[in-house]
């Protein structure tokens, strides 16, 4: 993993939580875009160091509608930054890691993405993040 590439946050709403994140933290709003492949509009916010990836499901299709039905707003996952991300998937299927993906999907941004399953690394749900 070269570094955190960014960390996923549901929400319910977006316009009513980017004012929190944009005058009371003073954090920039990058941008928004629509992710069809995962049926969300996102927010990229500017938190300095890192962004943070505000997701809002847009249909009830959305594993982010599900995870918000079952735990609330928060924290969604954590997303690595990576090279050859097909590579890095055969890796860690061959060390018995269990993958949410068969093959990378069109992610935020352009990013070819795909998904660790929590079973296979503590509850926690990782983004594997290839940049274009």
């Amino acid at each position: 993993m070269k570094k955190v590439d960014h960390i996923g946050i549901a929400v319910r709403n977006l316009n009513e939580v980017l004012p929190y994140y944009m005058e009371t933290l003073g954090c920039p709003l990058l941008k928004i875009e629509e992710v069809a492949s995962e049926n969300v509009r996102v927010a990229f916010i500017d938190a300095g160091n890192i962004k943070l990836e505000l997701l809002e499901p847009i249909n009830e299709e959305s594993a982010v509608f599900s995870f918000l039905e079952k735990r609330g707003e928060g924290i969604h996952h954590i997303a690595f930054g990576v090279e050859s991300i097909e590579t890095r998937m055969a890796e860690l299927r061959e060390k018995g890691v269990q993958l949410l993906n068969e093959q990378p999907k069109l992610g935020a941004g352009g990013a070819l993405v795909a998904f660790v399953h929590p079973k296979s690394s503590n509850g926690v749900l990782y983004e594997l993040c290839e940049k274009q």
